[in-house]
């Protein structure tokens, strides 16, 4: 712990500690708190929001867990699961719990757009609001900032912010449990650029504080059903396509595929990583139609800066090796657009 409580607190300086300092101060007394994250929620997303509801618990906060939309069922082992509030299934009760609220807490988003639905309230509510996040370009104007896109995971600064509060001593297993499985994911299992030394030394603790690795491992990529391995080796072979002469390779997935695979939600998590982990390939996507949407991912390595490819032609945005956008136009016109841009070599000459 001593290792890394300086590193921790050296990155954020002066501000981070006055905002920990006024945190402490507004929540001296008893608070109605609100956590929400992201729609769609990926374990990032879900582990810091539960680590951290385990801890205000633990201070004796009256605390709510609000997500905007249901998660994959590989992510529903993580203690706390039984305490979030689907915002889609219960709108009415909700909104009261936002509108009542004394704080509420902005996770791994920086823009009100990201939460769905939830927004209206999100900025009606009088509660005073916490940012902690790790995305580009933050748009939320909080009362107690959080905010650093040099981390690798919101869950490494739901961690800094415990430290800072209270010290880890008070990490139990549980909170050690969703705040790695936060970091495992965002950092790729540790693969990509973002993995700092500092990193590690959170995650060693981690595990000293009891965090079972094995368990948090399996439970997120080893509960494949047959549908989803089918899907895999479908879509390898059948949906994968390959630009080597602009070292691009992406999949299309339409509805069709997910109602011939049984597909849920999240079932098509990591399969961009497969088109990217190609010799040659810098740049992968993936296209992936579903409930009358289009949406895309967007992966790349080294220099090549997909997010602000994704920002300036498909609405998005995210971090520089790993972003999403959306499309207005149909399935097939969206892949054609894409491809008339890597042809224009767009991918390899604007975004380094």
């Amino acid at each position: 712990m001593l290792l890394i409580l300086p590193l921790t607190f050296a990155l954020y300086g002066h501000f981070f500690m006055k905002d920990i300092q006024a945190l402490k101060d507004f929540l001296r007394s008893r608070k109605k708190i609100v956590i929400t994250t992201h729609a769609n929620p990926d374990a990032d997303a879900l582990g810091s929001s539960l680590g951290l509801h385990h801890f205000l618990q633990k201070l004796g906060h009256k605390v709510y867990t609000v997500v905007p939309t249901s998660y994959p069922d590989f992510l529903t082992w993580m203690p706390g699961n039984d305490q979030v509030k689907n915002y889609e299934e219960i709108q009415e009760e909700a909104d009261k719990l936002v509108m009542n609220a004394d704080l509420l807490f902005c996770l791994d988003f920086s823009g009100f757009g990201r939460i769905k639905k939830m927004k209206e309230v999100a900025q009606r509510t009088s509660a005073e609001v916490a940012l902690v996040d790790h995305h580009l370009n933050p748009e939320i104007n909080p009362t107690f900032n959080f905010w650093n896109d040099q981390a690798a995971a919101t869950a490494e600064l739901i961690y800094d912010l415990i430290a800072a509060y209270t010290g880890t001593q008070e990490i139990t297993k549980e909170i050690a449990e969703c705040l790695y499985a936060g970091i495992m994911t965002d950092t790729g299992s540790f693969k990509h650029s973002s993995t700092t030394s500092k990193v590690h030394r959170i995650v060693a603790d981690l595990i000293d504080l009891g965090a079972d690795v094995n368990k948090v491992s399996r439970s997120i990529y080893d509960t494949n059903s047959v549908g989803r391995l089918r899907f895999l080796g479908y879509a390898l072979a059948e949906k994968l396509i390959v630009r080597d002469e602009y070292r691009v390779a992406y999949f299309v997935i339409d509805e069709n595929d997910f109602r011939t695979f049984d597909l849920k939600q999240g079932d098509t998590e990591g399969l961009v990583n497969y088109a990217l982990s190609i010799t040659g390939i810098v740049i992968a996507a993936i296209i992936i139609e579903r409930d009358s949407e289009v949406k895309m991912s967007f992966r790349s390595i080294g220099d090549y800066a997909v997010n602000k490819f994704a920002a300036e032609y498909f609405q998005g945005g995210g971090h520089k090796n790993a972003s999403g956008g959306i499309s207005d136009l149909p399935l097939a016109e969206t892949e054609r657009k894409l491809n008339e841009l890597i042809e224009k070599n767009i991918l390899n000459t604007q975004y380094q």
